[in-house]
């Protein structure tokens, strides 16, 4: 007999769990579950009923394990588990959420001897516990301040409180929280990093509470609820599989990530947190749901972009797995650099000069101070001047610099002096001309006045044609010619790593879409900052109060490599893109892993032979070895990076650099500077040459006394920039520094046995 039209689901705490499994029961699992869909009743899978539960049934994956499933239905099944057929059946817990709504499910035999498991001098088997001694008081819970009820109202597991009642350790609490719901481990460690109940309440519980009331007995309603997170397909599965668990958050949709991605906002939007929040995932959601509200076309009217190139590249390959082509075929996917650059050659078809980076401009300063014998001024600040001031503000007169706002920029400047200043901005500009080059300052400049004489020009033809209906059904047309030419580019605009965008691209993106609803959607996070673009979008037209949201649990990064990576950040304040601050206050992690390593070495030869022992030493051990392509070693400069591939290869570990648009090759070990590793992930990270004169640089100390802000400034960049590298990974995070560490650094960073742990 063949049963037809079966549900199949997976919890995603039974996918956590068939990961761990051996590649060959992986298989089996696989082939259990399609033939499961096709006939659950066939004789060769052995589904049976549990004794003493009605809805819990086991069924066969292979000789040695089993698959257990919750009957939601008659015909609809839900994977809670795979367990050895020698394991314990007996404390299974199940049942549904009263705050959430979703299914639950617990093996309390697990669970607890995780936490017994922890105990001070444990062994596999658990001890009879010693009668305490008067002289040793017993340590405190953790969790004594809060009544059952405060928990299970924030959203605990009820079955989990007695468990909860013994803890008083947080190694303890993390063996629970590895096992227990999601939101039980969310809400548990947020009270036990200090968070008061009303805040768990507001920022962990209620984004994710159901919007209707809960019948604890309908598991069918709770299986199709947000919290309730399931594989339902076969290619789903088979994704999991084949991916294993790194990487899937990277698609994964948290109910509190859901509410922001489907809100509908009256003006701009903005969604910040720390790194591994899933704020990318979000944007890439959030395009999903803006495409889904479109009218059928073949145009593009959404614009997906960020700041550099190999970051769009991602973006383009994750929104293709999110959706496939058809999405794709109504996205345009662009750095914001690119986009700018087209919009000047549109313009100016015989525009052809190369366009130069910071680096190349800040040479193109000092050569031109050579030739004009002038020592009185630094190259960098008269490029931040002229980037910041004359084209940030648009400033296009010498009278108009003299009135020039210069907030931030430290240095306090004369009359005089900035008659000087401008005077070598134009020669610097004629230079550029001359030699047929322009900078991405210039180009984004350009390209936010075209646009925004672009935008004037709508809003004049749409006061001329009330018989248009507005500005929406002017992007809506589809003529051609000139009236074209007088609609706006999309309709909806979402950036990510919004915190790196200059002024001038905002005004630019700000000028491309009609001020409307769900207009422009940014994702950002400042502490990430690693580029000299400090902006307040309210000045620049783009107003997000009132429509701003903070993510803070971490999806990538384990508390361990956590607490150390917001210990460089240091105690300096960072801005929110509007003039406020912001802070990383309940940034959080339910993840757990080893400690953060420190490697000290004489010099940096030794250095570099210490990375490749350690590299050597995890391929040794199979119970440590990963795919080279999930490790990095990222370094201050492009020089040493050259040199850490040239040592790897030496000792037969590939190695490719990463490039602005990416990985130079398909296999091997990834190396770059720490700039290139800016929203990428990885499992290993080795950030190597932290070395106090690299990390930060030796000439940044000189502003100290004579250029205070500016000073500040640069350090703030580079304590981001060491912020950035460390939370790139997920399992591990190595420090390697050769004579003196870096000052960013603080005992976190314990130094080890050189050449690894």
């Amino acid at each position: 007999m063949t049963t037809s039209g079966v549900t199949l689901r997976l919890l995603d705490r039974a996918d956590k769990e068939i990961l761990k499994l051996p590649r060959t029961v992986k298989g089996a699992f696989f082939d259990f579950q399609h033939k499961f869909r096709t006939n659950p009743h066939t004789t060769g899978l052995k589904l049976q009923q549990l004794k003493g539960d009605h809805r819990l049934w086991s069924a066969r994956v292979n000789d040695e394990y089993r698959a257990l499933l919750l009957r939601l239905a008659d015909d609809d099944w839900l994977i809670v588990s795979v367990k050895h057929r020698k394991d314990v059946y007996n404390r299974l817990s199940y049942g549904v959420n009263q705050v959430t709504g979703g299914i639950e499910y617990v093996d309390l035999e697990v669970l607890e001897d995780s936490v017994l498991g922890r105990l001070p001098g444990a062994t596999a088997q658990p001890r009879p516990t010693p009668e305490p001694r008067l002289s040793a008081p017993l340590p405190e819970p953790l969790f004594t301040a809060w009544s059952d009820r405060q928990l299970t109202e924030l959203g605990v597991a009820e079955p989990l409180l007695p468990v909860i009642r013994t803890l008083t350790t947080e190694d303890q609490l993390l063996g629970l929280v590895e096992y227990a719901p999601q939101l039980t481990g969310e809400v548990l460690i947020a009270l036990f990093d200090g968070a008061s109940y009303e805040d768990v309440l507001d920022q962990v519980t209620r984004p994710v509470a159901a919007t209707e009331p809960v019948d604890p007995d309908d598991l069918a309603a709770a299986a199709k609820r947000p919290a309730t997170v399931v594989t339902t397909t076969d290619e789903d599965l088979r994704g999991a599989l084949e991916s294993g668990d790194f990487g899937r958050w990277k698609s994964f949709l948290h109910p509190t990530q859901a509410k922001l991605v489907e809100r509908r906002y009256s003006g701009p939007a903005r969604v910040g947190g720390g790194p591994g929040t899933g704020k990318t995932v979000v944007a890439l959601h959030r395009v999903r749901h803006l495409v889904r509200q479109l009218s059928p076309g073949h145009d593009k009217p959404v614009l997906l972009t960020t700041f550099n190139k190999n970051l769009a590249a991602d973006l383009r390959s994750r929104l293709l797995e999110l959706g496939g082509d058809e999405l794709l075929s109504r996205v345009e996917v662009s750095h914001v650099d690119q986009l700018a650059l087209r919009v000047v050659r549109e313009a100016e078809p015989g525009n052809g000069k190369q366009a130069i980076d910071d680096g190349q401009a800040v040479r193109e300063w000092r050569a031109l101070l050579d030739e004009l014998g002038e020592d009185t001024w630094d190259p960098e600040f008269l490029h931040e001047e002229w980037t910041q001031v004359i084209l940030g503000q648009a400033v296009g007169s010498r009278t108009d610099y003299f009135r020039a706002r210069r907030a931030g920029r430290g240095k306090s400047i004369g009359r005089a002096e900035r008659a000087e200043i401008w005077q070598l901005a134009e020669r610097f500009t004629q230079r550029l001309d001359r030699l047929g080059r322009q900078t991405w300052d210039q180009i984004a400049e350009r390209a936010a006045r075209l646009e925004m004489g672009r935008e004037q020009r709508i809003r004049n033809i749409a006061r001329q044609r009330d018989e248009a209906g507005g500005l929406d059904n002017i992007h809506l047309q589809d003529g051609s010619g000139g009236w074209l030419r007088h609609r706006y580019r999309y309709r909806h605009i979402v950036v990510d790593e919004a915190q790196d965008l200059r002024p001038a691209h905002w005004k630019m993106l700000r000028a491309m879409a009609p001020r409307t609803s769900d207009d422009l959607f940014l994702v950002g996070d400042t502490h990430q900052r690693i580029y000299k673009n400090q902006v307040t979008l309210g000045s620049l037209g783009i107003n997000i109060r009132g429509r701003s949201a903070k993510l803070t649990l971490s999806y990538r990064t384990t508390r361990q490599i956590l607490r150390s990576a917001l210990g460089v950040l240091g105690e300096t304040t960072y801005d929110d893109l509007d003039g406020g601050a912001e802070t990383l206050a309940g940034y959080r992690s339910v993840l757990n892993g080893g400690l953060p390593a420190g490697h000290a070495f004489p010099d940096w030869d030794a250095e570099r032979e210490g990375v490749a022992a350690l590299i050597s030493g995890w391929d040794a051990d199979t119970d440590t070895a990963v795919p080279h392509e999930q490790i990095a070693v990222c370094v201050p400069t492009n020089q040493m990076a050259t040199e850490m591939g040239y040592t790897l290869k030496l000792h037969g570990i590939d190695a490719v650099e990463i490039r602005s648009d990416g990985p130079n090759g398909s296999t091997g070990v990834h190396i770059g500077t720490m700039f290139r590793f800016k929203g990428l992930e990885y499992q290993r990270m080795i950030i190597a040459g932290v070395t106090d004169g690299l990390v930060p640089r030796a000439d940044v100390s000189r502003l100290r006394d004579v250029e205070p802000t500016r000073y500040r400034h640069e350090i703030q960049r580079a304590r981001s920039l060491l912020f950035v590298a460390a939370t790139r990974a997920r399992d591990s995070v190595d420090v390697f520094w050769h004579g003196r560490p870096s000052p960013f650094l603080d005992s976190s960073w314990a130094e080890t046995e050189h050449g690894g742990r």
